[in-house]
Formats: structure tokens, C-alpha cells, sequence
């Protein structure tokens, strides 16, 4: 009784670990509070354009940049010959090193393409629901 008992289990286990989506890799912050968030226009990937448009330091902007960087899913197509249309610094205060992030912002209705800066050039894709979202909070360049 007990081997079927136990080769029940390991027979549900597997089907149920079987079951289970396999995520991307997913795009990490520091588990900090974010006191702001500096935009700039792009001056190209690699580099930080330090002249800011726009700093965001209100909660809800703060919060809707946070779940586009944490939702955004590292992007199997490679990356994009395109300039960056954005520069993001994520600043957690004094104590704490920032975040540099490069933004594709979408079209309405596509989704948006985020790259750290420092690192292998690897591109991240948010949601249309999180593009929409900065979309409301960058200013849109004409």
C-alpha cells in the first residue's frame, strides 16, 4: 500500500510540475523603495542623457514605471538597431546605486521594449496594458 501510495504522489508531482507555464526572465530592480524617476531623451544605447524632461516622484507614476521594469519579459528576438526614445534612472536614494534603463515606447495599443543599460544588451518586452500606462506618464515625443 505504501509504494502505491507513494508512486501516486510522484506520478501527480510530475504531472503537476509537468502543468506549470515556464516564465521568461523577468526584468529586477532593487527590493528598495524607489524615491524617483528620472527621464531624459535618448541619446543612443549605452549611454545616459543626464539633461531631464521629467523627474517622477508622485506614487502612482513611481508605481506604474516599477510594474512596467518588474512585469517586463526578456524578449527572444534579440535587440533592436533602433535608438532608445528614452532614458530612465530609477534612483533609490543616496544609499543605493540606480538603475539606468533604456525605453522603446510602443505605439498605442503595442507594447514597449525596456533594456538595462549596463548589461548584455539583452531586451525586455513590457505589456500593452504597462506600454499604455508609461505612455500616459512620458511625454510623447512629436
Amino acid at each position: 500500500m505504501k509504494i502505491r501510495n507513494l508512486l501516486l504522489f510522484l506520478i501527480s508531482a510530475s504531472f503537476l510540475g509537468g502543468c506549470q507555464m515556464k516564465q521568461g526572465e523577468m526584468m529586477v530592480l532593487l527590493d528598495e523603495k524607489v524615491m524617483e524617476v528620472i527621464v531624459s531623451e535618448s541619446k543612443g544605447a549605452g549611454d545616459i542623457n543626464e539633461e531631464a524632461l521629467l523627474k517622477i516622484e508622485d506614487n502612482e507614476g513611481i508605481k506604474a514605471v516599477e510594474s512596467a521594469i518588474r512585469t517586463a519579459v526578456k524578449s527572444n528576438s534579440g535587440g533592436t538597431s533602433a535608438a532608445p526614445d528614452y532614458d530612465l534612472v530609477v534612483s533609490y536614494g543616496e544609499d543605493f546605486p540606480p538603475h539606468a534603463i533604456h525605453v522603446w515606447l510602443g505605439e498605442e495599443g503595442e507594447q514597449s521594449r525596456l533594456s538595462y543599460m549596463v548589461g548584455e544588451g539583452e531586451i525586455y518586452t513590457t505589456t500593452k496594458k504597462a506600454a499604455s500606462e508609461l505612455r500616459d506618464i512620458l511625454p510623447i515625443k512629436q
